[in-house]
C-alpha cells in the first residue's frame, strides 16, 4: 500500500467548473481509477487563509491567518512539518505565499525562488510570485522536484485559473478554457506520477464568482472539488459534502502519518484506514 502523496491545489477552481470542464479527471472516475467529492471551503474564502486551512487543518480564528495580507510564519504544525517529523521527504512547487507561511517571510524573489534546505519545514521548494506564471512551467517544476528528490509528499500549487477568474470572471470563456487547459496538463503528468506509485489528491482553496471575486459565503465562493486517486478509496462520485478541514487529516492518513493534535478526526466515507501509523 503506497504512502506517497502528491497534493495538487488548483487555486480558484469552482466545483461546477471542475465538473463540467475537466474531462481527463472524469475519465479516471469513469474508468474506476479516481473518486470525486464536493468540498465546502472554510471562511473567509480567501487564498492565504485557505492555504493555511489546507496545510494545517485549522480554522482561521485559531491559526490567525485571516487575510491575504497576514504575512508571517504559521504557528501551526503543517503537512510539511509533520512529514519531516515522521522521517518523510517533502517538496513543493508553489506560489510564494506558501514559502512565507512555512519557510521564511517576507519573500525575496531574487534569493527565495529556489530553496533547497533540508533543515527548513519545506525541504525542497520552487516558488513563483506572478499570478500569470504559466501552469505548464509550474507542473514542469513539480516534475523536476519529483525526479530529482523523490519526495514522499509533493505539494503542487497552480494559479492560472484564479488569475483568469479575477481578470474575466467565472462566467467567461477564458475561465472555463483555463480549466480545460489545466486538465490537459494533468493528463500529461498524472499517468507518470501514478505509475511511480503516488496517490494523488486534487482540490482547490476557494471558488470564483461571476463578478471575478471570492471571499464571501455563496456556493460560487465556497464549493470546490476534491478528486482522490488512491487504492484506499473505492472509485466513483460521492454525494457527501466534505468540510475543508478534513483535507489535511486525509493527507496524513494517505501518508500513513499521525495528524497533528489540532486537526479534526477524519470522517471521509469508505476510506480504508491504515491499521497503524
Amino acid at each position: 500500500m503506497s504512502n506517497k502523496l502528491i497534493f495538487i491545489m488548483i487555486d480558484g477552481l469552482r466545483y461546477d467548473t471542475a465538473v463540467s470542464q475537466m474531462g481527463y479527471l472524469h475519465h479516471l472516475i469513469e474508468k474506476g481509477k479516481a473518486s470525486r467529492f464536493k468540498v465546502k471551503s472554510e471562511l473567509p474564502s480567501l487564498s492565504r487563509p485557505l492555504y493555511e486551512v489546507l496545510l494545517t487543518g485549522t480554522p482561521a480564528y485559531k491559526n490567525g491567518i485571516t487575510t491575504n495580507q497576514t504575512v508571517r510564519l504559521s504557528h501551526e504544525e503543517s503537512l510539511f512539518h509533520l512529514t519531516k517529523k515522521h522521517g518523510l521527504k517533502n517538496a513543493t512547487a508553489s506560489y510564494y505565499w506558501v514559502s512565507e507561511l512555512y519557510n521564511s517571510g517576507p519573500f525575496n524573489p531574487v534569493t527565495d525562488r529556489i530553496q533547497l534546505d533540508p533543515s527548513k519545514a519545506i525541504e525542497r521548494g520552487i516558488f513563483y510570485w506572478e499570478d500569470h506564471y504559466p501552469d505548464s512551467h509550474l507542473f514542469a517544476d513539480a516534475n523536476f522536484l519529483l525526479d530529482s528528490y523523490e519526495p514522499d509528499f509533493l505539494y503542487v500549487h497552480s494559479m492560472n485559473i484564479d488569475d483568469d477568474g479575477h481578470k474575466f470572471t467565472a462566467d467567461s470563456k477564458e475561465y472555463r478554457n483555463r480549466a480545460i487547459t489545466v486538465d490537459k496538463i494533468l493528463a500529461t503528468v498524472l499517468p507518470k506520477w501514478m505509475e511511480a506509485g503516488y496517490q494523488i489528491i486534487v482540490t482547490a482553496d476557494h471558488g470564483m464568482n461571476d463578478d471575478g471575486q471570492h471571499g464571501g459565503t455563496t456556493p460560487a465562493d465556497r464549493d470546490v472539488p476534491l478528486f482522490i486517486i488512491s487504492n484506499r478509496l473505492a472509485p466513483g462520485i460521492y454525494e457527501e459534502e466534505i468540510p475543508q478541514l478534513q483535507i489535511a487529516p486525509l493527507a496524513c492518513e494517505l501518508l500513513s502519518i499521525q495528524p497533528s493534535a489540532a486537526m479534526q478526526q477524519l470522517m471521509i466515507p469508505n476510506l480504508k484506514v491504515a491499521s497503524s501509523h
